[in-house]
């Protein structure tokens, strides 16, 4: 499971943005919104929940469950030792978004 302040703080470790996030999920942006918009855990078609955080993980984050082993306990999100870049999008007009 995943919480709304995860997703908002994958994002912002990697330095993507909302539409950055759907194109590597391959989510609309309203649904990258709406799941960011909730208060505690994301809720949604499971497929959608894979996508999310099969992309985030490929990424480079990596998601700390409730109760999974961490220092000071709670959620949470950490980039792995050797996180790989996210991938650059080109668009129509070329340049990189």
């Amino acid at each position: 499971m995943i919480t709304a302040a995860q997703l908002r703080a994958a994002r912002a470790l990697l330095g993507i943005d909302q539409k950055k996030l759907a194109a590597l999920s391959d989510l609309s942006v309203p649904t990258i919104q709406r799941m960011e918009a909730r208060t505690g855990l994301i809720r949604g078609n499971v497929d959608s929940l894979m996508k999310l955080v099969e992309a985030l993980a490929a990424a480079g984050v990596e998601l700390i469950g409730e109760g999974s082993i961490s220092s000071s306990g709670g959620r949470g999100v950490r980039l792995r030792q050797s996180a790989p870049k996210a991938p650059r999008t080109v668009g129509m007009d070329g340049m990189e978004e």
